[in-house]
């Protein structure tokens, strides 16, 4: 056995595995949205593996049935994988998130990886109806020129997402999750991937050298490397995921009618009348002591009856006050952190995540809509 075709049936065991690891992922009852984000991840690489093997294969090249249904079928779905990476990360940390409805935009530049498929469609499309066509090379050379250059906004995009994916791991609030050194590890298993590809991509991308780079070493370079980055993605995270579902699905009995009533105005009156949402050190003890009931009522009655965790509660109150405080500002004279801090925030991550949790929207985006003008940018 020659070591291309060693590679070659590596690549294929690559894709089995990440198929096998994304059905696990996908029907697992433990942690459910997170590991779904991770299977769909995972399958678009392991995709991206089935096609080197097809196209490197013989038996599927020389049948034109076959090489046509690889043209028309992508396989090549790299654009998401950033998005996914980026929702995965969020999603395993803050057990709450959900994908908005302005974040599935997110996923809108999909359509560069279906440029071949389009194109192929085009073609015989035009072929059916009898219109004037270039000659099949043409096709095929804009084929293959657009597989070349659709590498550089896909390589670009992952990276960008890695980058949100980090500073979102620096907030203070996700650093404390026990999931947090697994992600920090998940992202430099990428990183170690995306430099890898910039090394292959960027005499790749030259065209005196594109042929030389694939006649030499062909895709086995960053290919070799997916393949590890499969295994190591699907078999760590799942085994991840476990930990967690332990203490998020233990079984709470609802709270009692009449604790009910006794409780939410208290909690109510401790938020809206004495505004301690205001104190940037409130903790769940401190609203005890305020309004007299156990730690253990009102974690009940906001987790079992409003659907709220602690967190969520207060920041609640602090987004509608700073909402409140930009309302009445006169003079662009305080900056966006001066007024979150100003509604008990004590922290910008904290301050941006909750926002966007109850918005939808960016604090700047929530001004320039509602006051009209840009906010001061300094330590937005």
């Amino acid at each position: 056995m020659t070591f291309a075709e060693f590679f070659h049936i590596l690549i294929l065991l690559g894709f089995f595995q990440g198929s096998i690891m994304s059905i696990l992922l996908f029907f697992s009852k433990k942690r459910s949205r997170p590991n779904r984000f991770l299977g769909a991840l995972i399958l678009f690489i392991a995709l991206a593996c089935l096609n080197l093997y097809l196209f490197e294969s013989s038996w599927f090249t020389n049948n034109p049935i076959l090489n046509l249904l690889g043209n028309l079928i992508p396989l090549v779905i790299i654009m998401p994988v950033g998005p996914l990476l980026y929702f995965y990360v969020q999603s395993t940390i803050d057990p709450t998130f959900r994908i908005a409805r302005k974040q599935r935009l997110h996923f809108l530049p999909v359509i560069i990886d279906f440029g071949p498929q389009l194109t192929t469609v085009i073609y015989f499309t035009a072929l059916l109806l009898d219109f004037s066509t270039p000659a099949p090379t043409s096709w095929g050379r804009f084929i293959d020129d657009y597989n070349v250059y659709a590498d550089i906004p896909r390589w670009l995009s992952i990276t960008a997402y890695l980058w949100l994916s980090a500073r979102y791991l620096a907030g203070p609030g996700p650093e404390k999750s026990p999931h947090c050194r697994w992600m920090r590890q998940f992202i430099r298993l990428f990183l170690v991937f995306q430099t890898i590809w910039l090394v292959y991509l960027v005499p790749y991308v030259i065209p005196s050298l594109t042929d030389r780079v694939l006649n030499a070493v062909d895709w086995y370079p960053v290919y070799i490397p997916l393949v590890v980055l499969i295994y190591c993605l699907g078999i760590k995270g799942y085994l991840m995921a476990p930990e967690e579902v332990q203490v998020a699905r233990k079984s709470v009995t609802p709270p009692p009618v009449k604790l009910i009533e006794e409780a939410v105005p208290l909690l109510k009156k401790a938020m809206e009348q004495d505004q301690l949402y205001l104190d940037p050190e409130l903790n769940l003890a401190l609203l005890s002591r305020h309004t007299g009931l156990p730690q253990k009522t009102i974690s009940l009655v906001l987790n079992q009856h409003l659907q709220k965790s602690f967190n969520e509660f207060v920041n609640g109150y602090r987004v509608e006050a700073f909402k409140q405080n930009i309302q009445q500002l006169q003079e662009d004279n305080m900056t966006i952190l001066a007024m979150a801090f100003d509604a008990g925030f004590n922290s910008q991550a904290t301050f941006q995540r909750a926002f966007r949790s109850n918005t939808d929207m960016s604090p700047r985006e929530y001004m320039i809509r509602h006051l009209g003008k840009q906010p001061k940018p300094e330590n937005e």
